[in-house]
This record gives structure tokens, sequence and C-alpha cells, in this order.
């Protein structure tokens, strides 16, 4: 769709270029073509994704920090459970629960009736175990995100290619014409030099340009992973921790 925009407003400069182009010179610009659905496919997608998880991170923060029962009991069903800080507020649940468990089991066995409580090494295991679980809701909202910035890089190079094998055949066919140089002869391959000129550069700075802007805005997501993991552990060590 990117492209068709293009060549409209190109008077079909590049759609004649394409027409007029070799098989090779087709598939260079069908590979721009690919680059350029793969670009704004990851843009969209991305941009969407990091929106709607910004917009639920905000009142899903709200609700722990305004709650008043106890941690492990909070409800979540207002939120959807694909949601990184719920996700991470579910691995720490489950993890302190089952060391409130054993806790519990270790107390009985010593005839002790009080209520678990987590020590100081309880409390660095969960707080390793949802590090690792942040560092994975992460990579998984990062992924394929590497592919803006492989596109920005190859994309010029493709319409450099595509520049090169033009300037090719007009050589080419100004070697096998004999009498002087016609336009018929030189316009196909210098019209498709240009074209994949403009489209590599065309597709290679929206690219680029959403790369960065995705790239610095996972890095304040990364940030607010951060701080509401802090947030549940404060909270949990507030609720949980062993007086001594």
């Amino acid at each position: 769709m990117y492209l068709v925009v293009v060549v409209f407003f190109t008077k079909n400069v590049i759609l004649q270029a394409f027409l007029t182009s070799d098989p090779f010179g087709k598939s260079i610009f069908f590979i721009l073509f690919f680059l350029s659905i793969i670009t704004w496919y990851i843009l969209i997608q991305k941009y969407f994704i990091l929106r709607t998880i910004k917009m639920d991170a905000l009142c899903i923060r709200r609700a722990f920090q305004n709650q008043q029962m106890p941690l492990l009991q909070s409800s979540i069903e207002a939120f959807s459970s694909h949601h990184p800080f719920i996700k991470i507020y579910v691995a720490l649940k489950e993890k302190t629960t089952l060391i409130l468990e054993k806790n519990l089991f270790l107390h009985a066995k010593n005839g002790r009736n009080e209520s678990p409580f987590l020590s100081k090494p309880d409390l660095d295991f969960i707080e390793n175990h949802i590090t690792n679980v942040s560092c994975q809701e992460l990579k998984k909202v990062e992924k394929n995100l590497f592919l803006l910035s492989t596109i920005a890089s190859l994309a010029p190079f493709v319409g450099i290619l595509g520049t090169v094998w033009g300037i090719l055949i007009c050589l080419g066919e100004l070697q096998m014409t004999s009498g002087g140089p016609s336009h018929q002869i030189l316009l196909p391959g210098l019209s498709m030099a240009l074209a994949t000129t403009v489209l590599g550069l065309i597709i290679a700075i929206p690219a680029l340009v959403s790369y960065n802007y995705l790239k610095n805005s996972l890095h304040f997501f990364c940030g607010d992973l951060e701080d509401f993991a802090l947030l549940l552990l404060s909270t949990l060590e507030v609720q949980y921790r062993t007086p001594i």
C-alpha cells in the first residue's frame, strides 16, 4: 500500500520503471516491496502494542498502589492476563505462595504455631525470579524489532544494486547498438536505476526513524517494569518480612 501511494504521487514513473525493467530488475522491485510491507507491519504492530501496554500499565499501577488488602489477595480480573505487569504479579504470587507454604510446613514440623514469614534469602530469591520474568516480558515486546534496523541498513543497498544493474543494462545496450545513443535504449535502464534508489531511501528512512522511536519507547517501558517490580517487592517485604 505504501508503494502504491508512492507510485501515485510520482505520476506512475516508478510503475513504468518496474514494467520496463528486466526479470532481475523486477526481482529487485519485489524485494523492496517486501521490505516495505515488513517495515510498516512491524511499525504499526509495535506502536499499538506499546500504546495499549502503557495505558493499561498506568491503571494497573494505580490499582496496586490504592489497594487495602494484602498483596497476595489482590484481584486482577479487571486486567488482561497477557499484560507484562500482570504476568510479573502472577509470577511473584505463585513463587511467594510456594515459599510461604514451605515455611508453614517447616514451622508445623518444628512444633511452631505461627504465621509463615519470608526471610531475607526468600525475598532475594523472589526478586531474582521477578527480574528474570521482567526480562522475558521485555523480550516478547521487543521481538522482531531488530528487523527495522536491518531494513534501514539493507534497503539503500538493495536500491544501489538496482542502480548499478540499471546502469549496466544501459552500457550493455549501448555496446550492442551500432548507431548513436537512443532514448528508447537508455530510458529503461536509467529509470530503473533511479527508481530503485528512490524506493530504497523511501523504505529506509521510515524504518530508521520508527526503530529509534520504538527503541526509545521500550527503554522507558523497561523503567516502568523495574518500578512496578520494585513496588511489588517492597509491598511484599512490608507485609511478609520476618520480624527480627
